[in-house]
């Protein structure tokens, strides 16, 4: 996926050896194979049931091997593997790995500095432990899912929040931590990455502004949940949206102006009143012009205004060309190395 080498490769020498999985765990090993590591990742004969061109099951350049874990043999092989390794990385329910012989405690038992990543849903432990689940369901538990999307019903945010949020994130992050820690004691450790967990520390900060008294436990009533007017979209003369995220008063006030109103003709923006009226005359302003010219508008200007792209038109916007977040090698464009590294 990742197909851009990062200048510096921080990560260069790090061994991981991974088990065929879909969703969190295999972007987590795709980023941390772009930062230098080398990737090994373990197939069951005959490849997974998903096609990879749905959800990617194995990493975009490292070695991929197949491996029949029922088998006395597969798990000598994979040991073998494990004990060259660095890092560990499994997606499977709790239990499965142990029940094939290759649970951390025996691992670890032959070599004690291995780092044993575990990602998972609903965590190693507990009531839902065992059971299937997705995305929608880790991130149903959290308080999150619920407050996302219009008044009527909540809205999954695609697989962003839960697998690549909760799970490859904190994965990445849990790994990281684990490596420093090895440098100081010479010993791994297991690593627990439950994405019902990652999703609740990602929410945190909603949760904070709720005890606070600043945000309601009910969706489109807030400022960040396309509740309030200057933070949500609009659409515009050709079908295309606008993306408004006008909080701060002088942003504010830049929007307002290049929409060409007058901001002491409104009425105030911070009384939730008031906001079906604002959302509905912002609404009609931006229905006079097409995207491209409310882009002409706002661009460069501080008033936090900016389109709204489709996957297509994201590698030719200004932007991100001169940044070349995504590359052409080949077909279709991938995305480029992140984080990037200088002097």
């Amino acid at each position: 996926m990742f197909l851009v080498s990062a200048p510096d490769r921080p990560l260069e020498g790090v061994r991981i050896v991974a088990f065929e999985a879909i969703g969190p765990v295999p972007l987590a090993t795709e980023l941390m194979e772009e930062l230098g590591a080398s990737v090994t990742t373990v197939a069951r004969p005959g490849g997974n049931a998903l096609p990879s061109t749905l959800v990617p099951s194995t990493s975009a350049r490292g070695q991929v091997v197949s491996c029949d874990l029922k088998t006395t043999k597969g798990v000598r092989y994979t040991m073998a593997l494990l004990t060259a390794a660095d890092v560990l990385v499994e997606g499977f329910r709790p239990g499965t790995l142990e029940r094939l012989g290759l649970g951390p405690d025996t691992v670890r038992a032959e070599h004690p500095a291995l780092i044993y990543a575990r990602v998972t849903g609903w965590g190693q432990h507990g009531p839902y432990a065992t059971m299937a689940g997705h995305d929608i369901n880790y991130i149903g538990l959290t308080g999150a899912l619920h407050a996302i999307g219009p008044s009527r019903m909540p809205v999954p945010p695609l697989n962003l929040v839960g697998d690549y949020g909760g799970g490859t994130m904190f994965a990445i992050v849990g790994i990281l931590a684990a490596l420093v820690q090895r440098q100081r004691t010479g010993q791994g450790c297991v690593v627990d990455i439950a994405m019902i967990d990652g999703v609740g520390a990602l929410f945190e900060p909603i949760r904070r502004l709720r005890d606070a008294g600043m945000w309601l436990d009910r969706r489109g009533a807030n400022l960040l949940d396309g509740g309030a007017p200057f933070y949500r979209t609009y659409a515009t003369a050709d079908g295309k949206f606008m993306a408004v995220g006008a909080l701060e008063p002088a942003f504010y006030t830049a929007f307002v102006r290049g929409l060409g109103l007058d901001p002491a003709e409104l009425p105030d923006r911070l009384d939730p009143e008031n906001w079906i009226a604002l959302s509905e005359r912002f609404g009609e302003v931006f229905m006079e012009r097409t995207r491209a010219e409310w882009q002409g508008v706002f661009d460069g200007t501080d008033a936090c205004v900016t389109p709204v792209l489709s996957m297509d038109e994201t590698g030719s916007h200004a932007h991100n060309e001169a940044r070349a977040t995504t590359v052409e090698i080949g077909s279709p464009r991938r995305v480029a190395t992140a984080p990037r590294f200088g002097p």
